[in-house]
């Protein structure tokens, strides 16, 4: 049973946190460790997740000296894992019991690389809201115009990750360079069509800035797939109005 490495980087989410890890302890794959990047420089909930660390050998957590964001947060996590696997996991989402088993599984099977996951959307009592359908991506093309990848429904292969190819330095979107730079290396992100994560759609969550969004998604086509200003300016208006057409 190959080890997994689960990448959580943590800021401000105390609410969910012990759901979160708890959701990973009860998985039926055992093989795995847990690594948090503690991203808060306030550092006060720094005790309440040593005291959850405790509870499992298999909890490590890593402390940022300042706030670096969840991209650079995760590279700093993913550089002290020993997995062959890396999983994704956002400190505010869930995963269901058999979420490891399955995927794994499905990796193994085909011999793939990269896999990402349906998922259901859930507000924060915990009511579905939503879901969205995985689909396999196997070029570029198929996903710039929208980012239909869950970052907690990705598993891929630690060995893809090199100094080219990792989470960029945004704000949001920083998932998108990653999984835009693995189609841009004909890495195919192959999709399993089973809801395997609840994913927590929150009102104070960086993930509801549209504006945030919409100047980050400029950056990622402009600054990390090296588009010039007007084809920029077309992806991200596209970028948009499916953000839109999926929020409705």
């Amino acid at each position: 049973m190959d080890l997994v490495s689960v990448i959580i980087p943590y800021y401000k989410k105390k609410k969910y946190i012990t759901e979160t890890i708890n959701s990973v302890l009860d998985q039926s794959y055992k093989n795995f460790e847990i690594i948090i990047i503690y991203d808060d420089e306030s550092f006060e909930d720094l005790n309440f997740l040593e005291q959850i660390k405790v509870k499992d050998e298999r909890i490590l957590i890593i402390k940022n000296q300042k706030n670096l964001g969840a991209g650079i947060s995760r590279n700093i996590g993913i550089s002290k894992s020993k997995g062959k696997y890396l999983a994704f996991l956002d400190a505010d989402d869930v995963w269901k019991p058999n979420k490891l088993d399955n995927q794994i599984t499905f990796m193994r099977s085909k011999d793939y690389a990269a896999t990402h996951t349906s998922y259901l959307i859930i507000d924060e009592f915990k009511k579905v809201i939503g879901k969205r359908t995985a689909r396999t991506f196997n070029g570029l093309n198929e996903l710039l115009k929208s980012c239909d990848i869950g970052t907690s429904t990705m598993i891929i292969k630690k060995d893809l990750i090199n100094d080219k190819i990792k989470f960029a330095s945004l704000t949001t979107k920083e998932d998108f360079v990653l999984w835009l730079k693995l189609l841009k290396e004909k890495i195919k992100i192959h999709a399993l069509d089973e809801e395997l994560t609840l994913w927590t759609k929150s009102k104070s969550s960086l993930s509801s800035s549209t504006l945030r969004k919409l100047i980050d998604g400029f950056t990622v086509y402009n600054k990390y797939m090296n588009f010039n200003f007007l084809k920029s300016t077309y992806y991200l208006i596209c970028l948009g109005i499916n953000f839109l057409l999926k929020n409705k």
